[in-house]
């Protein structure tokens, strides 16, 4: 069973889908694992790294692919890679589907196997798998560094001979796994922190960690689908909720957000009226940019002040801290490859598997994730 690691091309790109630790196992359980050069450069791997533990270093995307019947990455394939691959071979990856329309046609067209490392259900088999969560970890606590770094103010409530300064007051908005790691953060450097969620159900996971939550007094019957991701609502729904986080944002010194929901554009809830009306030199890092923005005038990839208020719209955070964003991934993709290589050896995808059929976009040269196939 060979299976290639390759190097990823995509920009502000610094992480890797396999690691020593990693390849060491898969090495012992059989499988060759072939590696592109350089493809932990960026993660700090050098390629006599992998090598030590079994792995063959080939020098470009084509040698790395030859015959291989597994392909990982970090990122989806490029156009070129996908003409690389063998048919029939199995893609594993974030696969952006929703938004990379010809990607999939593309990889249908080849008869490639591609399973999206982002649309792993959140069931208790799936949670090493969970490929999202782990890196929606790395970006909440990133998130409060930068804006914390950005904002003007201390983050800790401080005694200085001329008087006490306050703790700063932060907001973070959605209570899933990179809202969590933000109100953890931020609470640790010292903010008074306020949590908002469509959901019930996180604000007893907010107040574990110290966090004040703020609940609406709306329906929140659909506010999630069967694999665990947040649905979308109802323009009155968001209306509410802005209007909601009004009267908190006009005080706070950062804001975190976190909001977004698969396949759709991500919801507003900081509108520009509120920007208008937030502390000068306070901060939002509005981590749902690439979708769009939960602040409709965040700009993508770029910090920018806006009615004297800092918007920061950094994309990739996970990839900033590129060692133990590689190892967490490489540690996913490792258990989703003992669930099709069950003894190391022998290629098993069977379709009606829960985290096969909810991760799977092609198969047998079609498109058959339902939410795609329209």
């Amino acid at each position: 069973m060979k299976i290639a690691v390759l190097k990823e091309t995509a920009p502000y790109e610094r992480r890797v889908a396999a690691v020593p630790e990693t390849i060491a196992k898969l090495v012992k359980s059989g499988a060759e694992v072939i590696v592109e050069s350089g493809a932990g450069k960026e993660s700090f791997i050098e390629d006599q790294d992998f090598e030590a533990v079994g792995a063959r270093i080939e020098p470009g995307t084509k040698a790395a692919l030859a015959g291989a019947d597994i392909v990982i990455k970090v990122n989806k394939p490029t156009d070129a890679e996908i003409d690389s691959m063998k048919s029939g071979a199995v893609f594993m990856g974030f696969m952006s589907a929703f938004t990379s329309p010809d990607t999939v046609k593309r990889l249908a067209e080849k008869n490639i196997t591609s399973l999206a490392m982002e649309m792993v259900p959140r069931i208790t088999r799936a949670q090493r798998m969970d490929a999202l969560s782990t890196m929606s970890t790395i970006a909440g606590y990133k998130a409060v560094l930068i804006a914390a770094t950005a904002c003007g103010r201390f983050m800790p409530m401080l005694t200085t001979a001329v008087g006490t300064v306050p703790p700063a007051k932060a907001i973070v908005i959605g209570v899933g796994v990179a809202g969590l790691q933000a109100i953890a953060t931020a609470r640790r450097i010292g903010a008074v922190v306020t949590a908002f969620d469509t959901r019930p159900a996180a604000g007893e996971q907010a107040k574990s960690l110290g966090a004040d939550f703020v609940a609406m007094d709306v329906d929140h019957s659909h506010a999630e689908d069967a694999g665990g991701y947040a649905r979308e609502q109802s323009a009155d729904f968001y209306k509410q909720e802005q209007e909601l986080i009004r009267k908190y944002s006009k005080d706070a010194d950062i804001i975190i957000t976190t909001a977004l929901i698969p396949g759709k554009p991500a919801p507003v809830l900081i509108t520009e009226e509120m920007v208008k009306e937030m502390k000068p030199g306070s901060v939002i890092v509005d981590l749902a940019v690439e979708q769009g923005g939960n602040c409709p005038i965040s700009e993508a990839g770029k910090q920018v002040i806006k009615h004297r208020v800092i918007l920061v719209g950094q994309l990739n955070l996970p990839s900033t801290l590129p060692v133990h964003a590689s190892l967490l991934y490489a540690k996913n993709i490792l258990a989703f490859l003992n669930l099709i290589l069950p003894d190391g050896k022998t290629l098993k995808v069977d379709p009606a598997d829960d985290i096969i059929k909810g991760s799977m976009i092609t198969h047998d040269g079609q498109i058959t994730h339902p939410a795609l196939k329209k």
